[in-house]
């Protein structure tokens, strides 16, 4: 995992992404965000699990899916697989030494 700090790089309202191998934060003071990073942590981990290249497949085909589902973008994108299993565990910081494989498959 490589942290790197680029506010250029991340849409508005956005404080973090994972492009596999990286973690890309808004701000330096992001780093100490132990929730942030362990939400970030978990996106690794599903990358990994699908190969990387499947993950960015899947996660663009489930997010049009889903915005053309609900017509609004914000809401796709929080209802993404991905995203739920996320926000669901981030504050839970020992999370990844118990998931299991393909849990993002229950949300």
């Amino acid at each position: 995992m490589f942290v790197i700090v680029n506010r250029f790089l991340l849409r508005e309202g956005f404080n973090g992404i994972t492009l596999w191998p990286f973690i890309i934060l808004r701000s330096n003071s992001l780093k100490n965000d132990p929730i942030l990073l362990n939400h970030e942590r978990i996106h690794l981990r599903q990358q990994l699990e699908l190969l990387i290249v499947f993950f960015y497949i899947w996660y663009a085909v489930e997010f049009l899916l889903k915005w053309y589902k609900y017509g609004n973008r914000l809401i796709a994108y929080k209802n993404i697989s991905f995203e739920r299993e996320a926000y669901t565990n981030e504050a839970n910081l020992s999370y990844l030494k118990n998931r299991g494989l393909w849990r993002f498959w229950k949300y």
